[in-house]
This record gives C-alpha cells, sequence and structure tokens, in this order.
C-alpha cells in the first residue's frame, strides 16, 4: 500500500518532458464487473488540451500525444471516476488494454433527493418546486454540492424556479404549459431508467434546445444504450417513502436487431416524515428498439407513474410553538385510520415513438409524444357552515389575545381553553362532518364535501434535433417541436361525507355557479367551476458551435410562437358576460440569442463566458386573471425579458477540481397571479358600489416585475491522497425585486382594478437560502467500501412579502368617508410593520457511505445516508399573509406580539435516513 501511495504521488509531480516525434495513446473502458464495453466515457489526458469519449465498444484513441509520464482521467455518470498514470515513449503506441471502472453506488440516493425537494409541503400556491431533479452527479463539483446538501433545505442554484430549466426526454420538452415546471412525478421511481442524461448547465450550448438560464437536461431512453442484465434494489427512509422496491432488465442489441429494457417500482409509507402524509407510488417503465440497420433506430418508450400523496401546509409561529414542526393540520382519524383531506393524485401515462438516424457527420432524430391523464388535488369545502381548517384563526389562542379595546381587551381565559383545546385536539375531526350533514341538512344535503381540483390534460408533442459535424472544428444544431394541449378544469364531488345530494351555488353571493344547470350534485358530479384551456407552441431553435485548439466558442438563437384561449363550459351568474363559451385567444411571440466562450489556458485551465438575451412567454397560470370563474386576462400582460451573463474560471486535474463563477441575471415584465381572502380594502374611491366592499376572496395580479438575480459560486474537490478527498462549495447570491409592479385585484364582486404600484424595489425574493457554504471530506477504501460527510451553513432567507399590502390602498382608512390615511400611519411606523422577514440560519450536517461487493458475477452495493444528523430545527421558507390590508389592521394583528395572520413558514425535515441495498447481476 505504502509503495502504491508513493508511485501514485511520483507519477503526480513528475516533469513532463516533450519529444519532436509524438505518440498514440488508446485503451477500452469496461463495466469492474460485467465487463461491459462502456459507451460515452470522457476520457482526457492531465496537462494537454487532449480529451476524447469512447464509442459504441467502449473504445478511446489519442494521437499526437507528447512524450512524458501522465494521468489519464476518466469519468462518466453512474461510475467512480479514475486515474490512470501513463508513460508515453516517443514515437510509441501504448496500448492499455482494459480499464475497469467502479461503479457509484451514491447515485441510488438521487430518486430519494428529488423526492424530498418536490415533496408537498405547502399549498399549492405556495410557490415551492423542485430545483434539484436537474442537479444529479455531474462532473460539476459546486452542482453536486447544491443537490446533495443544499436541497434539502429547499436551496435553488442562482435563485432560479425550475421552470427555467428545460427537461427532455428523447428531446421532446416535458414542462408543462401550465406553470412552466417539469412534472417530476410523471417518471418518479424509475431512476434506474432515466440516469442515461446530457446536461447543459446554464447558459452553455445544448444540441437538443436553446434552453433557459438554468439550462435543460435531456434524458435518453433508447433501450440499446442500456447497459444489458437485471438490477434489483430495496430502499428503506423516513422521509417522504418509507419503502422502495425496484426492478429493472436491460436485453442488449439482440442478433434480431432488437434491444428492451424494462423497469418497476413500488414506493409507499403510511406517513412521512411529517405527520399525516402518505404516499403511494407505482412506476413501469418500457423501450424497445429495432436497428433497422447501422443507421436508422426506431425507440418506442412507454411510462406511468401513478401515485397518491398527503400534502401539508406552511404554518404560522404561533401553531409551531403549540405543535411543533411536524404538524400537518390536514389530517384526522376516521375508524381509527389517518384520512388526509388534501391527497394528490397524478396518473398522466406519456407514450413515446422515435427515429434516430445517425451516419457519418449527422444525425437526425424524431419523436412523437402523446401525454393524456388526469392531476386531483383534493381538499374540504364548506357552504353555510363552519370553517374546517383546524388552524383556522378563530380556533387559536391569538384570537383571544387580539380582541380590540372596544371588544373587551385580551381574554386570557378562553385564551387559554383555545390553547388546550387545540393542544388536544389539532387534526381534522372527520365525524363532526357526517354529523353535521345529518343535522344540518335535515334532507341529506350536505354543508360539507370532500371534492378535487382536476386537470385533465390530452398533449401531443412533436419533435425533431438535427446535428451536422462539418468538420472537426465545426458542429451545427438544430430543432423544432411543436406542442398541442387541450387541458379540462373542474371541480369534482369525491364524497358527500354523509348527506346524498350537495347544492352546486355561491354561499357568499348566493348566485349559481352554472346558471341554467342543475344544481343538485352528486359523487362524480361536476361543480363550482368548469372550463377548458387550448394551448399550442412552436419552438424553433438553430446553433453553432466551433472548437479550436485553445479557443472554443458557439452562438444560438430561437423563436418561440404560444397561444392560450379559454372554453368556459359553465355560464357563472356573477359573470353573465365572459364566463361562458370561448374568450379572445391570447397569443405571444418571442425569441432571443445566446453565446458562450471558452478559451483554453492549458490542457487543465479554463476560462468561460456566456451570454443571452431573450424573452419567454408567460405560462397558462400567470396569463388568466381567474381562469375558473371568467375568461379575464391579466392586465397589461407580456413576454418575460431576460438578460444573463456568466463567467468562470475552471481547474481540471487530477489532484483538483475547481470552479468558480460569477452570474448576472435580470427578470423583466414578469407577471404572478395569486388567490386569497383579504380584509381592510379601501375601495371607496373606485365608486358608490364599491363602499361597503371591504373583504373579500380576491384574484391578485402583479404585473411588470422586474428582478435581479446577482452573484458566485465556488466548487472545490481536491484529491489529498489515493483514499482521501476534501470537497467545498460556496453561493454567494443577492436577489431582489428591482421595481415597483403594479397590482390588480377582483373578485365576484369586484370587477378588476387596479390599485397602484407595489412598493417591492429592493426587497428580497423569497426563492431559499441565498447564501450556503459546504465543506467535506470522502475516504474511499480500496476495498470498495467509502464513507463521507459535510457540514452546510445556509443564510440569507427571506419569506415572500405580500403586494398588495405595499400599495396605497395600505394607509387608506376604509371607515373615513372622504378616503383619507390612518393618521397614526407615519412613514417611520410603517417601515418598521413591512420590514421583510429574514430567517434564521441554520447548520446541517450530512454523512454517507457505502460498501460494494463483487460475488459469483453477482455486484452487490450498500449506500446509507443520514441527513441534518445534528437534527437541527430549521425554517426552508415563508410568505406573508395578505389577511390584513391595511395600516391599523396590521398593526392591531400584532400588537400583542402573538399576531393571528402572521407570516406562514415552511419547516424542513429533522433527522432523516436512507437506505439502499442493490444487486446487479
Amino acid at each position: 500500500m505504502r509503495k502504491s501511495i508513493l508511485s501514485y504521488f511520483f507519477v503526480l509531480f513528475s516533469a513532463v518532458s516533450f519529444a519532436q516525434n509524438l505518440s498514440e495513446v488508446k485503451g477500452k473502458v469496461v463495466d469492474e464487473v460485467t465487463k461491459e464495453a462502456l459507451q460515452s466515457v470522457l476520457v482526457s489526458i492531465d496537462g494537454t488540451t487532449l480529451e476524447t469519449t469512447t464509442d459504441v465498444n467502449g473504445e478511446f484513441s489519442f494521437t499526437g500525444v507528447p512524450v512524458g509520464n501522465f494521468i489519464l482521467h476518466i469519468e462518466t455518470f453512474g461510475y467512480v471516476a479514475k486515474n490512470y498514470p501513463i508513460e508515453v515513449a516517443e514515437g510509441a503506441t501504448l496500448d492499455l488494454g482494459e480499464i475497469d471502472l467502479e461503479k457509484d453506488i451514491a447515485q441510488d440516493l438521487s430518486d430519494n433527493l428529488i423526492t424530498l425537494t418536490e415533496n408537498d409541503l405547502g399549498d399549492d400556491d405556495a410557490g415551492t418546486d423542485a430545483t434539484s431533479g436537474l442537479l444529479q452527479s455531474t462532473r460539476d463539483v459546486f452542482l453536486n454540492r447544491a443537490a446533495f446538501d443544499f436541497g434539502q433545505a429547499f436551496f435553488r442554484v442562482r435563485g432560479y424556479d425550475s421552470k427555467e430549466a428545460q427537461v427532455l426526454v428523447n428531446g421532446v420538452k416535458m414542462n408543462k404549459m401550465f406553470n412552466g415546471r417539469p412534472q417530476w412525478n410523471n417518471w418518479g421511481g424509475l431512476n434506474d431508467v432515466t440516469r442515461n442524461q446530457e446536461l447543459s448547465s446554464g447558459l452553455s450550448a445544448s444540441n437538443y434546445t436553446f434552453g433557459g438560464v438554468f439550462g435543460s437536461t435531456n434524458i435518453n431512453t433508447k433501450a440499446s444504450d442500456y447497459r444489458p442484465g437485471l438490477r434489483l434494489s430495496g430502499s428503506a427512509s423516513n422521509r417522504t417513502y418509507g419503502g422502495r422496491l425496484m426492478a429493472t432488465y436491460s436485453s442488449g442489441v439482440l442478433s434480431s436487431g432488437l434491444a428492451y429494457t424494462v423497469s418497476a417500482s413500488r414506493r409507499w409509507a403510511e406517513e412521512g416524515f411529517i405527520d399525516g402524509t402518505i404516499y403511494d407510488a407505482y412506476s413501469v417503465f418500457g423501450s424497445l428498439d429495432y436497428r433497422i440497420n447501422d443507421d436508422h433506430t426506431i425507440n418506442a418508450t412507454a411510462f406511468f407513474s401513478p401515485n397518491r400523496r398527503g400534502s401539508s401546509t406552511a404554518i404560522t409561529e404561533e401553531v409551531f410553538d403549540l405543535v411543533g414542526r411536524t404538524y400537518n393540520p390536514n389530517w384526522g382519524f376516521q375508524d381509527g385510520e389517518q384520512r388526509n383531506s388534501r391527497v394528490r393524485e397524478i396518473e398522466e401515462p406519456v407514450f413515446m415513438l422515435s427515429h434516430f438516424f445517425e451516419k457519418d457527420e449527422f444525425s437526425l432524430k424524431t419523436s412523437v409524444a402523446y401525454q393524456k391523464g388526469r392531476v386531483g388535488r383534493g381538499r374540504i369545502q364548506q357552504q353555510n357552515a363552519q370553517n374546517p381548517n383546524p388552524i383556522y384563526y378563530r380556533y387559536l389562542p391569538s384570537f383571544y389575545l387580539n380582541r380590540l379595546p372596544e371588544d373587551g381587551g385580551p381574554d386570557l381565559v378562553n385564551a387559554e381553553l383555545a390553547r388546550q383545546n387545540f393542544i388536544n385536539d389539532p387534526q381534522v375531526d372527520w365525524n363532526f362532518f357526517y354529523q353535521s350533514n345529518l343535522r344540518e341538512g335535515g334532507n341529506g344535503q350536505s354543508v360539507y364535501i370532500l371534492h378535487d381540483d382536476v386537470n385533465e390534460d390530452t398533449q401531443l408533442s412533436v419533435n425533431s434535433i438535427f446535428d451536422y459535424q462539418k468538420s472537426d472544428n465545426i458542429e451545427f444544431n438544430g430543432g423544432l417541436t411543436l406542442r398541442s394541449l387541450n387541458s379540462k378544469n373542474f371541480a369534482e364531488i369525491t364524497d358527500l361525507l354523509g348527506g346524498t345530494f350537495y347544492r352546486d351555488f355561491d354561499p357568499f353571493t348566493n348566485t349559481s355557479n352554472n346558471l341554467g344547470g342543475n344544481d343538485i350534485k352528486g359523487v362524480g358530479d361536476k361543480f363550482s367551476y368548469n372550463y377548458d384551456i387550448d394551448g399550442t407552441e412552436f419552438d424553433l431553435f438553430g446553433q453553432v458551435q466551433f472548437t479550436y485548439n485553445k479557443v472554443d466558442f458557439f452562438v444560438g438563437a430561437n423563436y418561440n410562437y404560444t397561444g392560450f384561449q379559454r372554453n368556459g363550459l359553465f355560464l357563472n351568474e356573477q359573470f353573465l358576460g365572459n364566463s361562458l363559451g370561448k374568450g379572445k385567444k391570447q397569443t405571444f411571440n418571442s425569441g432571443g440569442v445566446k453565446g458562450g466562450l471558452t478559451y483554453k489556458i492549458s490542457g487543465n485551465h479554463f476560462i468561460t463566458a456566456n451570454g443571452a438575451y431573450f424573452s419567454q412567454a408567460p405560462n397558462i397560470r400567470n396569463t388568466f386573471a381567474n381562469a375558473r370563474v371568467n375568461n379575464d386576462i391579466v392586465p397589461n400582460i407580456q413576454s418575460e425579458k431576460v438578460r444573463s451573463f456568466d463567467a468562470s474560471y475552471i481547474v481540471r486535474t487530477s489532484l483538483v477540481k475547481a470552479r468558480l463563477t460569477g452570474f448576472y441575471t435580470k427578470f423583466e415584465d414578469a407577471s404572478e397571479v395569486s388567490f386569497f381572502f383579504t380584509d381592510g380594502l379601501a375601495l371607496a374611491g373606485f365608486g358608490e358600489d364599491f363602499n361597503d366592499v371591504n373583504q373579500d376572496f380576491v384574484s391578485e395580479s402583479v404585473v411588470g416585475i422586474d428582478k435581479l438575480h446577482i452573484g458566485g459560486e465556488l466548487g472545490l474537490e481536491v484529491q489529498v491522497t489515493p483514499t482521501v478527498k476534501i470537497n467545498g462549495a460556496a453561493a454567494f447570491g443577492q436577489f431582489t425585486y428591482t421595481n415597483n409592479p403594479e397590482v390588480f385585484i377582483a373578485s365576484d364582486e369586484i370587477p378588476t382594478l387596479g390599485l397602484g404600484k407595489a412598493q417591492l424595489k429592493d426587497y428580497k425574493l423569497a426563492n431559499g437560502p441565498q447564501r450556503a457554504y459546504s465543506l467535506g471530506f470522502e475516504y474511499r477504501d480500496p476495498n470498495f467500501w467509502w464513507v463521507g460527510a459535510s457540514g452546510n451553513y445556509l443564510s440569507n432567507n427571506y419569506t415572500d412579502p405580500s403586494a398588495l399590502v405595499r400599495t396605497d390602498n395600505f394607509f387608506i382608512n376604509p371607515d373615513d368617508p372622504n378616503g383619507f390615511p390612518f393618521p397614526e400611519a407615519t412613514e417611520e411606523a410603517a417601515r418598521e410593520l413591512l420590514k421583510q422577514d429574514r430567517l434564521d440560519d441554520f447548520f446541517l450536517v450530512n454523512i454517507v457511505g457505502g460498501k460494494s461487493w463483487r460475488y459469483k458475477g453477482k455486484y452487490i452495493s450498500l449506500f446509507a445516508s443520514i441527513n441534518n444528523a445534528l437534527d437541527q430545527t430549521f425554517r426552508t421558507g415563508g410568505f406573508e399573509q395578505s389577511r390584513t390590508a391595511n395600516f391599523r389592521e396590521l398593526s392591531q394583528d400584532r400588537a400583542n406580539g402573538t399576531p393571528s395572520f402572521g407570516p406562514r413558514y415552511f419547516y424542513g425535515f429533522g433527522r432523516t435516513y436512507f437506505l439502499n441495498l442493490a444487486v446487479s447481476f
């Protein structure tokens, strides 16, 4: 062992000599266990600019190699990188034969990581979403740390939303038209067959798409590209699911030209780390190739991942202090079993047919994809009955503590009774619903029901991508995509909770939700709202890449057409003129350009710079003001403009891998739509009709938002010895609003009204910790076991500010007949009330380890991880409530230190574990 270590360092630090006659180095990379050839493995020679990838036979070759001692670096996804010392003689050919690569069993963490960060910790409208799905193991040190260490804290790389990245399967875009985000649940549990990925990070070039500022990921499902064999695995965890079983088999290319891959998994939990969060998911996958000849391959792929998950929600500090971080108000016991009132069910199978033409310097990939399915989000609805939410403000101590002097002041006795009642019974009371329906209606009419908000999408996508290698130095890429969507949206009754029928009307306005229709509804009936959205997208991109000894650069451009149209199927009595039938079609033409350059200082040191300017159409969610009830469009809606630039210094040697990056991204003219109940509106200035309208459930459209993302990233990995590696990462960002956008509100009683500008400039964006630092180590023993640990410090995380309370409405007294402001609403007092809430910094320790064995031709791997090993309690995010819409109400709510409508927070998981055992044949 000592001799091998000395030899290792001798090779690493020996001087390189050059000769006039150059040499050749070649070899073959194979799987350590199966001895199967590994394709597309990156092979490079340190100290030179020489770099290549292995062919279909796992072979590689370098010509023009100078004489001397070098390190051959070999790396590919799913395997442990290998440094192979070589000595090149003058004018000779060095044949290295077969080079074994060991599987990296840490990849088994990826599915659990994505599940964790995509967990529905908040309301559907709270804005939490996953970004870590794009950050599976890559050559980039920083992205690895961001995924595996920062991801549990809802950290977003550069502060970007996941809609800023594109996820493709065989070149077909999988981002949803509704919100622009990828629906990870569509292929959850299939990580064995979704690992063949090509990642384009940030603004770098992609061979498949123009991409967004967050980059793109293309998942390749060609059956002939999977390594032959059978893999079985089982996992146990206490995060979102408790158990997982998975099996995958790939045939390899048969003599008939056929190749197939099948995979299936099952994930389940009666309860995850958060109380009442059931998990029930199945996943199946099939891929079939037929290789017509050396140039043409046809592939058919299908995958289906139906899943049911019980969601939780954000809670106020008052609720947290009473019942803790794992509390979830969405569930209760029914007949001794847990029942969650907000279960999310997803059933969206995908079918895809692809043709691959690959000949010499030209390739063409064409795919047709069809997806049809259903997403349902459950919730309880009441009609002229008390609020069923256990954390409704009238059920909590603060309701009595915050009583006004004119109402008798704080009521300590009832506050204590409320505290005890809530602690003793903080969950949904299912029996109460059944009793109320039998008692209140008397004739079988339900006043409480359980229903699903349903989205049924049918989408057809056609995509074609070409790649033309004009010469060794010039490569052309281009493609086009056409997507057509029909989205059906409605509310559907799933349980009458003991009643026999439900009357479909709006209890606040006593108006019909479907005038002229039958208002008597039963299980399976549509009610409340019913509409379709038809969407069309056409996207065209082109790119040219230039590769030379010292400089690589590329330029690209794209054009995008997007159109949406609503078709109302209910005639809402509140909106007789624009609820039924088709509204005006909204169309957006957008596009842009981007480019980048890489300067190769040497074979180990690089400088890169990328820039882009483009526009992008708003998604469906942010185009319609309230699509459930009418055809109204968000006022002044337009395409969002994006300007972005980044520059990096990269080091890549056998001892050190590092990247230091600075970035700048400006988003302009963005729009956001949200829904909430608010009290304290001052609308008298809009006319006599609004004198008495000071509270309502409203839709809020914030239009013309400008945001700036600026900061830096550092990723560092040092191979201290052949067995010990130290790694570190740092993210330093500042993500802010840079203007004061316009605010519009609307409701059943309020037509679209402009409230003026929201004073949001210089407020921080609520997109997770803006700064994060990590330091860790890894020990990898020659006997095939390894262990690692990291310490992670995350800071500068902020709650999402309410736009409504930062308009002029906040200062106007709704009870003043002249619309004058509150006399006590001074600038200093308002500044203190509206100060943005910065969440506490926190420190997390993560531990990982594993062991692998070879036994009679089988490969056995064991992987384990512990996240938040110190069991720290921390907030991952939050948002201000807009319930108290004016100065006086907000002041009164905060006066006693326990606000009824304070910010609501998301809490991260405590100490959790993940254990995976896999066997490959």
